[in-house]
């Protein structure tokens, strides 16, 4: 088996190796998943919910040690990564109510009695992204829990710590071996052969939409169920009637909280003409308070770039001369800092078409209520966005106009793990979180009795 050296992105230190599985480790997890699952199914709906209960209060107790992973895997800054493990252990109370809440249906019928059961589908895998681990990772695998399967996730290659823990965690919380297990490795290996194995009957996937293209049309040689939360490249809309000096203050931590890298990252502000330019004596001061710094230490706002080769890619797009129409601070020395930066391109530009996932905005400005709709439509993908508009109605059309799966009118909030989360057109396929969740990971079964006449 190959190994991967993990670095701290803050000070490119060695933080430790660890091993990638092989095709046959896959196997034998799977094996033991499809055991493990069997049993977990079978216990009464209230034994599993006291489980994830049980599994949220042990996160409970580690959320420092969980964060503290976070920071040094990750370069979070420290107040993100407390809330992200958090964040975990409020899933898994959350979703720890499901279990006795799949209650299915009686439907009225002709000679008979007519029910339907929410099955599991038995092994689920979950594919995990590098910007958000263990919490994205939380998505997939308590509602699935919840519904009675057994999942395997694979966190990424050069962030695995935090998921890695919770698989411990789990097991000292209670759950059953085997049921709960985390599979670091290659996509090439682990992430391929989730696809293929015949056992692994679903695949959460959150990732590049170029890599859930893959994903989606290697599952459908089996006709494995998907979920894909894939790319972004959303919209800030700044319409001339609302509250200009918040909707300024607020813009650059709707794009620049964790450095940028966030499939939610409102990365394309398109302000109203008649108020562009003093939107963007507002925004200045804004974007350059940004406290970008040591993860570790509680003033900071922003980290580093979570790798050498992503900080390269997300440098492509700020080549010399480019637009820039001004810039936040970033350390200089070790450590893979970007600071934050705001473009001024024209429509076409590669920085206002493509996803570029780091501390890089651009702004543009339109006409009006109809320009802003076709510009912020002006892509493939649909993931989030804001409005931000005093006028109720121009809300209201606006936020029916766009074509995204998240909206925010005047705040930049994306994801609740009490309502759906999900993406248009090629920012994804399927919902994950709110209170329906637990429920894709099932299969409807429906079962008629008939009976004789009274």
């Amino acid at each position: 088996m190959s190994t991967s050296t993990l670095i701290n992105p803050a000070t490119e230190e060695v933080l430790r190796t660890v091993e990638m599985l092989d095709v046959p480790a896959v196997d034998d997890a799977v094996a033991r998943a499809r055991s493990a699952q069997k049993q977990w199914a079978k216990l009464a709906p209230a034994e599993r919910g006291a489980a994830l209960r049980s599994f949220a209060a042990v996160v409970d107790a580690h959320v420092g040690e969980l964060a503290a992973l976070e920071v040094a895997n990750s370069g979070h800054v420290i107040g993100n990564a407390e809330w992200e493990a958090g964040h975990v252990r409020d899933v898994l109370q959350f979703y720890s109510a499901s279990p006795e809440r799949m209650s299915g249906k009686q439907i009225p019928v002709a000679g008979g009695l007519d029910v339907t059961f929410n099955e599991p589908l038995g092994v689920v895998a979950v594919i995990a992204p590098w910007n958000f681990p263990m919490t994205i990772a939380s998505w997939g695998f308590v509602p699935a829990l919840a519904a009675g399967n057994a999942v395997l996730v694979k966190p990424a290659e050069i962030t695995p710590l935090t998921t890695m823990r919770l698989a411990e965690l789990g097991l000292q919380a209670g759950l059953p071996d085997g049921l709960f297990q985390v599979l670091p490795g290659k996509g090439s290996v682990v992430g391929e052969r989730f696809i293929s194995h015949p056992d692994v009957r679903k695949i959460v996937f959150t990732g590049s939409t170029e890599v859930g293209v893959r994903v989606m049309a290697g599952a459908a040689q089996q006709v494995k169920r998907v979920t894909l939360e894939l790319g972004g490249k959303s919209a800030n809309i700044v319409f001339d009637d609302c509250d200009l000096e918040e909707a300024a203050a607020t813009a650059p931590y709707g794009v620049f909280d964790n450095a940028g890298q966030d499939c939610c990252a409102r990365s394309r502000i398109l302000v109203q003409r008649n108020v562009y330019d003093r939107f963007m004596e507002l925004l200045e001061p804004a974007v350059k308070g940004v406290v970008v710094g040591d993860p570790s230490s509680r003033d900071s706002e922003m980290g580093p770039l979570v790798s050498k080769p992503h900080f390269d890619t997300v440098a492509s797009y700020v080549p010399d001369g480019a637009p820039i129409a001004f810039q936040g601070s970033a350390p200089s020395g070790p450590g893979y800092w970007f600071p934050p930066t705001v473009l001024t391109p024209q429509r076409t530009d590669r920085a206002v078409t493509e996803e570029i996932f780091g501390p890089v905005v651009t702004v543009l400005p339109f006409e009006g209520e109809a320009d802003a709709i076709e510009l912020a439509n002006d892509s493939p993908y649909g993931l989030s966005g804001s409005i931000w508009t005093d006028n109720l109605s121009r809300a209201m059309r606006v936020s029916r106009g766009v074509e995204s799966g998240n909206l925010s009118v005047n705040s930049h909030s994306s994801v609740r793990y009490n309502t759906p989360f999900g993406g248009f057109k090629q920012s994804g396929l399927g919902r994950e979180l709110g209170p329906d969740a637990p429920l894709h990971f099932t299969e409807t079964k429906n079962v008629f009795f008939k009976i004789g006449e009274l």
